[in-house]
């Protein structure tokens, strides 16, 4: 009788310990349902729009830099805070005479800090909830809010999750070296082999994908990207920073015209 009733015991406590598992994963799969840390990605009905020229009307940002200038198109419709958060920025004259004060071995360039160390002087516009898009991918040219924080809650912090946070600066994306080996491991984990091409053809760095915001696509001047991520820099902190300054002239928010940008190029 003792025996049968240490055996009801241990099958009672496992039958507790399998409901409190069952509970965890369920909080855990509800939390992250809640952040902003995951989306969802359909490779039927995504549309990579970065691959399609700007236009008329379509609002875009001018980057007058002492490398010289390039030119993105912005995209309000998917990551309408950060957007609204750089174009007030701009607006303000907020990036004159800021440093890109990061340059990462010809991957990419961060820029837009007033500070040559990379920092902010306040928090003010540091504070905006990231937005992913399985429409928005780091391609060469890709403009991104940089993330500045994560917070998370007592259960976030146990469970995973929690709520991702971009500011002021933004990184400019030149591109990984594609070898063979990556090709054929991007074309082997994508669920999306038109994405995948899409990265092998236009260059980028697949590792930022679904990480951080996508504000804009470059489609002028990525001679200048590719300068900006290939200056020479020594590590400074977490930032590797540029040995001589470059730095943004100014940000002039503008829409886009075919027929401007050609009579621009005619004169010059």
């Amino acid at each position: 009788m003792l025996k049968k009733n240490n055996v009801v015991r241990l099958v009672l406590i496992f039958t507790l310990i399998m409901g409190i598992s069952s509970l965890v994963i369920m909080l855990s799969n509800t939390l992250m349902a809640r952040n902003n840390s995951y989306i969802t990605v359909d490779a039927e009905t995504m549309k990579l729009v970065q691959l399609d020229p700007p236009k008329d009307g379509d609002p875009i940002a001018i980057v007058d830099t002492t490398l010289g200038e390039y030119r993105f198109v912005l995209y309000p419709q998917y990551s309408p805070n950060a957007v609204a958060n750089f174009t007030e920025l701009a607006n303000q004259g907020y990036y004159n005479n800021t440093y890109v004060f990061h340059s990462e071995s010809g991957v990419y360039s961060a820029a837009g800090a007033p500070n040559k160390n990379g920092n902010a002087n306040d928090n003010s516009h540091e504070l905006v909830e990231r937005e992913l898009h399985q429409d928005l991918w780091p391609f060469k040219g890709a403009v991104l809010a940089m993330n500045t924080t994560v917070k998370r809650n007592f259960k976030e912090k146990f469970l995973g999750g929690g709520t991702y946070y971009n500011g002021s600066r933004f990184m400019t994306v030149n591109t990984i070296d594609f070898t063979d080996e990556i090709k054929q491991e991007l074309i082997d984990i994508s669920e999306s082999k038109d994405l995948a091409n899409a990265f092998i053809e236009k260059g980028g760095v697949p590792n930022f994908s679904q990480q951080l915001t996508v504000i804009g696509q470059t489609y002028k001047g990525f001679d200048v990207v590719e300068k900006l991520a290939n200056l020479e820099a020594n590590e400074i902190g977490v930032y590797k920073v540029p040995v001589e300054d470059v730095m943004i002239n100014s940000v002039t928010i503008s829409t886009y015209s075919a027929e401007d940008e050609k009579t621009e190029e005619a004169e010059k």
